[in-house]
């Protein structure tokens, strides 16, 4: 008798680390710019330049760009931009070569600060979330396959094999770490009655909506693009102007090891954006061309049933199973959580508010627990909301607020053992005008998670035959009655009274092999010659 045995492919979750970066600079107007009067809205960006991975250590290096727009003294409206490079080394217990790291960027805060009409305070928090996954791989007892030899086991019981148990096991394997770029390039032109553009001040662009699924030979991206711009006009004494569109996109990344069925974890982020004014077939400054890179970081994971020999045992001589302890994760649950975030805000504003302009968002998460069938999340939506007021001095003015909330994603049979991969944006985001000062905020958050279970499996790797322990078996009644016991199976019973679960059905006349406790069974010992 011999073991068939096969190699076992397994993705193990190996952990995280966190890390914060403090930055603290100040930045001088440059002499082309006028001074400035009051900061209106800010915006930044973490741009990842490289990631160098070192024994149980990762050292990341990148820069934080940041623009506002602000008032200047004279009146009218200015940009200021600039970046804050930064490094920082990270301690990952257990990261070995070969492993796959995954890395976070999150701007949990950025101020600014100004100090006097030409030097502005940028000050800002970056958390860097990093995960690593460990590839290994275990031989197991996947079938037993009898030798035939004269003198061996299978040509002396030909009539009663060994009785096998089996039974299937699906580790989640990482069929696929990777990371690229996809590049939009679109164009829209001014609608309606709005002035030709002089020169862009402000532009804005979100990402929302977006989805990923793999295909046979690609991956298919859908989403849409929000852009906001803030510009000066050739007409004299005219306001500055601005504009909101949203552009929906889709396409394909071609990806030779993609297929349906599997599970994706994408982490997609804004990489670069650039909107350009350019004159339409009239020659009228009225198109702006849109030029976007999203930098993705794909993971894709496929369950894989394996049929392994879970127990075996014979009446014609005693076999005592090697094993060994093999350790793999579990797919539990895949989803996308999408909680409704709203609340009112007093804007404070003494001047008549006019219109709203603009709303931007980020969500931002603070505890995430697992807890018995749910994943428990909490979090803010961070908005800022652009107006314009009837204040002809400082027409455009925004505030901020932090909106907190709270859900509840469904995952059976999550446990607080268990492992998540969680990316968190903005699906819809609006604000309207309820009152003189107040202002409605709705919004709906995307919680896209995966959950995997730490799974330890007893599994065999070898046998060891011997002759049978005749007194021990002349012990045994040669039929018996038994009382079924609370976690009784037939298989169990059947080893242990020296019988098969065939013969257990048979002679009791059972419709399957479900038994229940309490039930009564004739047992009827077999022995083979």
């Amino acid at each position: 008798m011999e073991l068939i045995k096969k190699q076992i492919h397994m993705n193990r979750w190996k952990g995280n680390a966190v890390t914060q970066i403090t930055l603290d600079e100040d930045f001088i107007v440059p002499d082309t710019l006028e001074d400035m009067e009051q900061v209106i809205l800010e915006q930044a960006h973490i741009q990842g330049e490289n990631v160098k991975t070192q024994e149980e250590k990762i050292t990341v290096k990148g820069k934080l760009e940041f623009q506002v727009l602000y008032r200047k003294e004279n009146g009218g409206l200015e940009t200021l931009g600039g970046n804050i490079p930064f490094e920082e080394t990270v301690n990952v217990p257990g990261l070995a070569e070969g492993d796959h790291t995954g890395l976070n960027w999150i701007l949990e805060d950025m101020k600014t600060d100004m100090i006097n009409s030409r030097k502005l305070g940028v000050k800002a928090v970056i958390t860097v979330e990093i995960h690593t996954e460990g590839e290994t791989s275990q031989m197991a007892a996947s079938d037993l396959k009898e030798t035939g030899t004269a003198g061996s086991f299978s040509s002396q019981t030909e009539e009663m094999p060994p009785e096998v148990k089996m039974g299937s096991i699906s580790p989640v394997i990482l069929a696929l770490h990777r990371k690229d770029t996809y590049r939009i390039r679109e164009n829209t032109v001014l609608t309606g009655g709005r002035p030709d553009i002089e020169n862009l001040l402000w532009k804005d662009i979100s990402i929302s909506s977006q989805s990923v699924k793999p295909l046979d030979g690609r991956l298919h991206l859908e989403g849409q693009l929000t852009l906001f711009v803030i510009y000066e006009t050739e007409e004299e004494n005219m306001p500055v102007q601005w504009m909101e569109e949203v552009i929906p996109f889709s396409g394909d990344i071609e990806i030779a090891q993609a297929h349906e069925g599997q599970i994706p974890m994408v982490s997609l982020r804004l990489a670069h954006g650039e909107v350009e004014a350019k004159p339409d077939p009239d020659g009228q400054m009225r198109e702006l061309d849109l030029d976007v890179v999203l930098d993705l970081d794909i993971r894709l994971y496929e369950e894989k049933e394996e049929m392994l020999l879970k127990d075996i045992y014979s009446n014609s001589c005693q076999i005592t199973p090697e094993k060994n302890e093999m350790g793999y994760d579990r797919l539990i649950a895949r989803n996308v959580c999408r909680p409704r975030i709203g609340e009112k805000i007093h804007l404070g504003q003494q001047e008549r508010i006019l219109q709203i302009c603009h709303t931007q968002g980020m969500v931002q998460l603070d505890e995430i627990e697992p807890e018995e069938n749910s994943l428990d999340i909490e979090g803010i939506l961070d908005v800022t909301i652009l107006y314009l007021t009837s204040d002809d001095s400082a027409p455009i003015q925004s505030v901020s607020r932090q909106i907190p909330f709270k859900c509840s994603a469904q995952a059976a049979g999550i446990t607080k053992k268990s492992i998540y991969q969680l990316d968190a944006g903005v699906d819809q985001l609006t604000a309207v005008m309820t009152g003189a000062d107040t202002v409605e905020v709705k919004g709906v958050a995307a919680l896209d998670f995966m959950i995997l279970e730490p799974v330890q499996e007893t599994v065999i790797t070898g046998i060891k035959e011997e002759p049978l322990d005749l007194k021990q078996l002349q012990e045994l009644p040669g039929i018996v009655g038994y009382i079924v016991q609370e976690k009784d199976s037939l298989w169990d019973i059947a080893k242990k009274f020296h019988t098969t679960v065939e013969n257990i059905v048979t002679t009791n006349e059972l419709p399957g092999e479900q038994v229940k406790t309490g039930q009564r069974l004739l047992l009827v010992k077999e022995v083979g010659v």
